[in-house]
């Protein structure tokens, strides 16, 4: 059964949420070549208020299309974004659903633009990922 896409364009990039607080991924998980930051337009469905465009820099790794969101900051941005005028969605769930082409994000800053519309320019996320704690830790010997 093939699979629905919310958005129009193709989908494209790996993506994932870095749970962990201390960690920042200077090289790529899957790869192991250097990350580099860059900022993408993400649209994230929260729940109780639909669809948001946030522009966050995240960590990219080119050759796998790899983006990497920092968790904290994202909500971070979220909470700011809905505090004074939308207080009861504060701490919603939220899903990263894809990315908005740059331009049409640029342009909606200025002039909003109808969830039809913006829709016509997001890839949904090609591979949602799932981090591990990469950090060394004890663990008990073999028997």
């Amino acid at each position: 059964m093939p699979r629905k896409h919310l958005g129009k364009l193709r989908p494209r990039y790996r993506f994932a949420l870095n749970p962990f607080r201390e960690v920042r991924w200077g090289r790529c998980p899957r790869c192991r070549k250097l990350m580099h930051p860059r900022k993408f337009p993400l649209l994230i469905h929260v729940e109780g208020a639909g669809l948001v465009v946030l522009g966050k820099t995240c960590q990219y790794c080119t050759p796998c299309e790899f983006i990497i969101a920092h968790r904290e900051e994202v909500e971070t941005q979220l909470t700011i974004l809905f505090e004074e005028k939308r207080p009861e969605v504060v701490g919603n769930e939220y899903l990263v659903v894809g990315t908005v082409e740059r331009d049409t994000w640029r342009g909606s800053l200025t002039d909003p633009i109808g969830v039809a519309e913006l829709l016509e320019h997001t890839a949904d996320i090609k591979y949602p990922m799932i981090l591990h704690d990469p950090r060394p830790r004890w663990m008990p010997a073999e028997r």
